[in-house]
């Protein structure tokens, strides 16, 4: 019995003696319990075989987005698939066309390019309405959602943490729960 006790003894210490020794003391899950999963992001897809000169853009302000939230997870569509989001190019300003979350057509405009405003900033910007953001302007460049009020030297296409944010609740409200009306207005840079 007392072989036992100083075991066990011995192996609560070792135990906790770990991490100071660079060890990593980890818990066990209980037979039979399962240890929560996190939600699985959820998929939008994006058609840019419209956005002509600017499908680059495109995808690199869709990995952006990628890269800054888990909720959501913007994906080229599948070849003969219908998209979420169509990315067309035009020459007027550059626009999107929210439908429910997730969805709803985005105008990358060449106005806007040609008076020299960053095309992954706009791809971005675009794309975050269509993630449900709204404009922030005036703002500073470091808002993404500030749009052309940052000014032409702003190429910054990187939301922010509060942006980053509002989205994550977005899609963490929209997992499960039906999807919202659709959404009438234009919302232009």
């Amino acid at each position: 019995m007392h072989v036992r006790i100083l075991s066990a003894g011995a192996a609560a210490v070792l135990l906790a003696a770990l991490p100071t020794l660079g060890g990593q003391a980890v818990a066990a899950t209980p037979t039979g319990a399962t240890a929560l999963a996190p939600a699985a992001a959820r998929v939008v897809t994006y058609d840019a075989s419209g956005a002509a000169e600017f499908r680059s853009a495109v995808d690199r302000g869709a990995a952006i987005w990628n890269e800054s939230v888990d909720g959501v997870e913007l994906r080229p569509a599948a070849s003969g698939r219908r998209a979420d989001i169509r990315v067309l190019a035009d020459n007027g300003w550059p626009r999107a066309l929210p439908g429910p979350l997730g969805s709803g057509t985005v105008y990358i405009g060449r106005q806007a390019v040609n008076q020299g405003y960053d095309t992954v900033r706009i791809s971005s910007h675009e794309l975050g309405h269509i993630l449900g953001l709204p404009d922030r302007k005036p703002g500073p460049c470091s808002s993404l959602m500030s749009g052309s009020s940052a000014g032409v030297s702003c190429t910054n296409p990187y939301p922010n943490a509060a942006e980053k944010a509002e989205v994550e609740e977005n899609f963490s409200a929209s997992v499960g729960a039906s999807v919202p009306a659709v959404r009438s207005a234009t919302v232009g840079d």
